[in-house]
């Protein structure tokens, strides 16, 4: 083989390589979140990648909006700062609670109710992040 043609096979392989095909590099994710609760529609798990992909209840990778990935970036962020996840807060439900949230990422967990007190912002922008994904990217009615 001429070295100019194995050149253009390691280039080549190294391309596919680099390009995600053959089991290359997947991205890696910024937090997965499981959503539970007494109402119908509930039960939901959404797992958000660094590429803005987002897999509801397990079924193929979605596309996030730029600005739905920047909410997420920001709840990743806020958690880590305030130390929630890495302390692994969990605030408990109160009588008459609607929904529950479990989110995990790198730094840990958290864990709330859509009622828990006293509730810091993050949990309640984490809710509407889970709400509006839920509707506007999985097609789901809550």
């Amino acid at each position: 083989m001429s070295r100019a043609l194995a050149a253009v096979a390691v280039a080549f392989a190294a391309a596919v390589l680099f390009s995600g095909c053959a089991g290359g590099i997947q991205a890696s994710d910024i937090f997965i979140v499981q959503r539970t609760g007494s109402v119908p529609g509930a039960r939901l798990t959404l797992l958000v990648n660094e590429e803005g992909g987002v897999q509801c209840n397990g079924g193929p990778m979605l596309k996030l909006s730029d600005q739905a990935l920047v909410q997420a970036r920001a709840i990743q962020e806020e958690l880590h700062e305030d130390e929630l996840a890495s302390k692994h807060t969990s605030l408990p439900a109160r009588p008459g609670s609607v929904l529950s949230y479990y989110l995990r990422d790198e730094n840990g967990s958290v864990r709330f109710a859509d009622n828990s007190a006293p509730q810091p912002k993050v949990f309640r922008n984490l809710a509407l992040f889970v709400l509006q994904t839920a509707q506007q990217i999985c097609h789901l009615p809550m």
